[in-house]
């Protein structure tokens, strides 16, 4: 019996997660933005995990990206080895704790169900030569989960082509799927990234139906949606925005986050839980601080990258101020050291944007 022609599939890659880097940034697309997240211009209701997925699979072939204008040979390349016959694919493999941290199984099924059967279909391209290319299935194809920690699928030549093959793309933070829980936050996030920066203005019920919402005025809009939204985006992107309305209009403005560059001479790895917990342990012991006086300072150190460096600036800040004075750091401890810190944060904090906007919205670490 003849195997169906969407059944048959070449496999012509394979990519594995092999990397214990973790990024800081991917490139996504803004053709497959288009066409996967933001098709007919409304966002699709992807889950979390399931945007995991997607951020793994870009970080993953992220040395394989290109701009076709800066590398034509590379497409030509591409189209050789994706774009010759229908129905061929590229193999990934995924670490399972990518995609639910937790360990749930049942997260990390769901998540792959998803993406097999959303959009599952029929595509078809033209390759630079005018050949139709039909390939079939969803974003991935026959994911088979192994219990040893990973999960196998296929991508088609379709959908990696608009992952790959970037002639436009914007920037997105790869921690976003991982510090923010709210799904549409990050879907709504990535659509920030490709408006101007001078700002856009877009009717309620257009943004309503963008984002599958269903607010019945633009003020519950902006302060039911846009408000958690921008806060979250404030604490864990490096692009947030502003907002205002007027009758059924609203304004979205993005604005970059300076403050929080690494500038600094902190060594990258401070985002790591070990780099974490002994630059607390050298805080504790240098400034005499006790458990008590740790706790707030801890938690805000801890849980938010953003606070852990406007800390680290305004520390930074802290030491040279006193040398300059011909006075020790040292000698502030406990609760002197961390009022003087105080100080200093507050400082860096309302030359911000955000600080202008919110002046009291500091992190209290006292």
């Amino acid at each position: 019996m003849a195997i169906p022609e969407k059944d048959l599939r070449l496999i012509r890659k394979k990519f594995e997660d092999k990397s214990e880097k973790i990024p800081e940034k991917i490139r996504l697309g803004n053709f497959f933005v288009d066409d996967f997240i933001f098709d007919d211009y409304q966002a699709a209701d992807i889950p979390i995990n399931a945007l995991r997925v997607i951020f793994n699979i870009i970080s993953i072939i992220s040395n394989e990206q290109f701009r076709p204008n800066d590398r034509p040979k590379q497409l030509s390349l591409f189209e050789d080895e994706f774009e010759t016959e229908n129905n061929i694919f590229a193999s990934i493999k995924i670490r399972n704790n990518k995609i639910s941290p937790s360990g749930s199984t049942k997260q990390v099924i769901e998540a792959y169900e998803f993406l097999a059967k959303f959009k599952m279909g029929w595509y078809k391209s033209l390759n630079t030569k005018g050949k139709e290319i039909k390939t079939f299935g969803g974003l991935i194809s026959c994911p088979s989960y192994e219990n040893r920690g990973y999960t196998y699928f296929l991508i088609s030549s379709y959908w990696l082509k608009k992952l790959m093959v970037i002639p436009e793309y914007n920037y997105i933070l790869y921690n976003l799927v991982y510090n923010i829980r709210n799904n549409k936050h990050i879907i709504f996030a990535i659509w920030l990234s490709k408006i101007p920066e001078t700002g856009t203005t877009l009717k309620l019920s257009t943004l309503n139906r963008k984002f599958g919402l269903n607010y019945k005025t633009a003020n519950d809009f902006c302060f039911k949606f846009l408000k958690p939204a921008r806060l979250s985006l404030y604490k864990f992107n490096n692009l947030s925005f502003n907002y205002n309305y007027k009758g059924e209009s609203i304004f979205i403005k993005p604005y970059s986050i300076h403050i929080f560059e690494n500038k600094s001479n902190i060594p990258v790895t401070i985002d790591t839980t070990v780099a974490i917990s002994r630059r607390l342990y050298y805080f504790k012991n240098r400034y005499g601080l006790n458990d008590k006086e740790m706790a707030q300072f801890a938690y805000q150190y801890k849980n938010i990258s953003q606070t852990r460096q406007l800390i680290e600036n305004a520390f930074k800040l802290f030491i040279k101020s006193y040398r300059l004075k011909s006075i020790k750091s040292t000698s502030f401890q406990g609760m002197d050291f961390l009022n003087e810190l105080q100080t200093f944060i507050i400082k860096l904090y309302r030359n911000t944007k955000m600080g202008e906007i919110l002046p009291n919205g500091y992190p209290v670490i006292v």
